[in-house]
């Protein structure tokens, strides 16, 4: 393994959409690396039963294989009607990874409750060079539309509609979402964190 320069982080991930969304927030104090950049595809274990256990498990199976400080995410969309669900199983909500799928299920499992409240939840788990871990959480409180709104974003960004906005996180520009999504929430402690 090459080791990354000083200015490179590396972000335990495969997933394009993220390493985008991130690389927004972060530029220009830190360059975003992800697992694809280094041609490593095999797929995270993530058999935690909190997010906070599934961002360790990602963020230490890669510190180990590449030996350099990275950090990892786990998110999940925590909907008050289901009990918590999808929660920590947001991504294979449906039974696999496809986020219409997974969308769709959200919306039949809601349909004629008027109870929409839910929120987003990231925690990023960042493990340095000597071994110390700490983690950065952040939080939107919204609602679940009616039906799938909009393009942008990825995930259950269609169905969500952020507190005090009407239109979903799919329609609102990338540029709103990065001031106010979990993510960006999570982010910007990451950053504070990095930069003191």
């Amino acid at each position: 393994m090459n080791h990354l320069s000083a200015d490179q982080l590396l972000f335990a991930t495969h997933n394009p959409a993220k390493v985008s969304e991130l690389s927004h927030l972060i530029s220009p104090s830190k360059e975003i690396v992800s697992l694809a950049d280094l041609n490593y595809n095999e797929e995270i274990p993530e058999t935690g039963n909190t997010l906070e256990e599934n961002a360790l498990e990602k963020a230490k199976t890669v510190f180990e294989i590449f030996n350099t400080p990275c950090f990892s995410d786990d998110s999940g969309l925590f909907i008050e009607a289901l009990n918590g669900e999808p929660g920590v199983h947001s991504a294979h909500y449906s039974g696999k990874r496809d986020y219409q799928t997974n969308n769709q299920l959200v919306l039949e499992k809601l349909n004629g409750i008027t109870n929409r409240k839910a929120y987003f939840k990231t925690i990023f788990c960042l493990i340095e060079a000597d071994r110390k871990t700490t983690y950065f959480e952040g939080i939107i409180n919204g609602s679940i539309a009616k039906e799938s709104r909009g393009e942008n974003g990825f995930g259950y960004d269609p169905i969500f509609i952020p507190k005090g906005y009407t239109k979903t996180f799919g329609e609102l520009s990338v540029e709103t979402k990065k001031t106010l999504s979990h993510r960006a929430r999570a982010t910007k402690k990451l950053i504070d964190y990095l930069r003191a």
